[in-house]
């Protein structure tokens, strides 16, 4: 019998080599759940047609077809159409859409759930790109816009600092389809030809100028009209750059305020350049209304990427819905990690997996008491998922991301935190909104300097107030087993 190795494209994970794979799943389901993420899962496969809704010709290319060969109605689809009934996954978000629809009255506004399972695509196999992956999703759905998208972004940004990474080592480029279409439409692409202009320029530069030049032909755009779009970018990208606003009057009508937004907050910045606008990231998912974004590495191709789907929900039978996601492959990460130094060898992920993981209950609840306090909650938030590293760890030249004194003697573990989304400044209220959370102390934070905290399971509050910068020690303190 010849020797039967696995198809191309996919890998065998032998102990030491699964052993990783668990390290990055733990930083990704940890991550996750700090930031308020809860876990969902679905079919590995799925109707074939949940694909054709919105995905794009891109994703429909690269499916794999699935179907018994039992069925004479399968079968007969198969022998017409050369289509199978049925395809293994290539992407979640469509999946994530079709069961938020399925129970949208139901579920807490906004919605916020993760997913990490394996992806399949019918592609050829190359450096980082597998036909068969694994991929970690998180969206947020049904929220306020612009907290939404930057939560979708801090998740993401968390992620990076917990493996290690840098502004040094890659950036999160972002975008919006709204400004890149206003820019089609001064150079002149015809608004029919709008959809399939950027399934276009997704792919255009792995290809050849005849290739391109033949796909543009066949979608009604002529060559100088592309060519004339590529220019416009460039100009816009060098105007933003030098901060001359000329361009912001012209895009007035799009989300360019709230690209801006995002790159103005400091809460996702912490005072370093990690998210940049870059006019040339369109995603090649039809789907996608808003603003797109992906994490660039030098000398690979996108570690992850995503964006604002607002209408996708809705098409499949849901209520309009703002939503807005993204994926992260295992394989392109894996390899970055491992080009960095920042990949733990077998034993360290042993001890790494060992370790307790992320607490699903909530830990601390933040919310304000009154106005004047209300700036304070996203940055403690932010802090209190993030965690303090240790000094002695940071002036280690030798430090690494698993290393078990990262969070060790003056330094603050990560803690699983969450804010309210209601308006109320009513405490009781709020209090309730944190009890229905199953959160284990409430952080009140009674002005800009300081906070109160609650204990939900005892129903002890402090009568004595703790400086907010104190606050997360003293919460990892009383959560601390005596």
């Amino acid at each position: 019998m010849p020797k039967i190795q696995a198809p191309k494209g996919t890998r065998d994970f032998y102990p030491d080599d699964l052993l990783k794979r668990r390290y990055l799943e733990r930083l990704w389901r940890d991550t996750s759940i700090r930031h308020g993420f809860e876990e969902i899962d679905g079919p590995a496969f799925e109707h074939a047609d949940l694909y054709k809704v919105k995905s794009g010709e891109g994703i429909l290319a690269e499916m794999f077809g699935v179907f018994s060969g039992k069925a004479a109605e399968d079968l007969d689809r198969v022998r017409q159409t050369g289509e199978a009934p049925f395809a293994l996954r290539p992407e979640f978000t469509p999946t994530l859409a079709r069961m938020y629809a399925a129970r949208a009255g139901a579920l807490p506004k906004p919605t916020k759930w993760f997913w990490m399972q394996n992806c399949f695509r019918a592609e050829r196999p190359q450096r980082g790109r597998l036909r068969e992956f694994g991929q970690w999703n998180c969206d947020v759905m049904g929220g306020d816009g612009r907290l939404a998208d930057k939560e979708a972004l801090a998740v993401m940004r968390g992620i990076l600092d917990e493996a290690g990474l840098t502004a040094h080592d890659l950036s999160i480029n972002i975008n919006s389809r709204q400004v890149t279409q206003a820019l089609m439409r001064e150079a002149g692409v015809p608004d029919a030809s709008h959809a399939a202009f950027l399934g276009f320029l997704d792919g255009s530069a792995k290809r050849s100028p005849a290739d391109n030049e033949r796909r543009l032909h066949e979608i009604g755009v002529a060559v100088q009209v592309a060519s004339r779009f590529g220019s416009i970018v460039q100009e816009f990208a060098s105007a933003h750059r030098s901060g001359n606003q000329e361009w912001e009057t012209r895009l007035a009508g799009t989300d360019i305020e709230r690209i801006h937004d995002v790159l103005r907050d400091q809460d996702l910045q912490q005072g370093r350049p990690w998210i940049v606008l870059d006019p040339e990231i369109v995603r090649g998912l039809a789907y996608y209304t808003g603003m797109v974004f992906e994490v660039i590495a030098e000398g690979e191709r996108a570690v992850a990427g995503g964006g604002r789907y607002d209408n996708l929900i809705e098409l499949f039978g849901g209520p309009p819905t703002p939503a807005v996601g993204f994926g992260m492959g295992d394989a392109v990460l894996s390899l970055l990690l491992e080009d960095k130094g920042l990949m733990p060898d077998a034993t360290r992920a042993m001890e790494c997996l060992s370790r307790l993981p992320a607490s699903y209950r909530p830990e601390g609840f933040v919310f304000a008491a009154g106005d004047e306090a209300q700036p304070r909650v996203r940055p403690l938030v932010a802090e209190l998922r993030r965690g303090r590293a240790s000094e002695a760890w940071r002036n280690r030249s030798d430090r690494k991301p698993w290393d078990a004194d990262r969070y060790a003697a003056c330094g603050v573990r990560p803690m699983h935190a969450r804010h309210s989304y209601k308006a109320t400044r009513n405490i009781g209220k709020l209090l309730q909104d944190a009890a229905a959370q199953r959160a284990r102390f409430a952080v009140i934070l009674e002005n800009e300097h300081e906070a109160t905290l609650k204990d939900l399971d005892t129903g002890s509050q402090d009568t004595t107030r703790t400086p907010i910068d104190r606050v997360p020690a003293e919460l990892a303190r009383r959560l601390t087993p005596a």
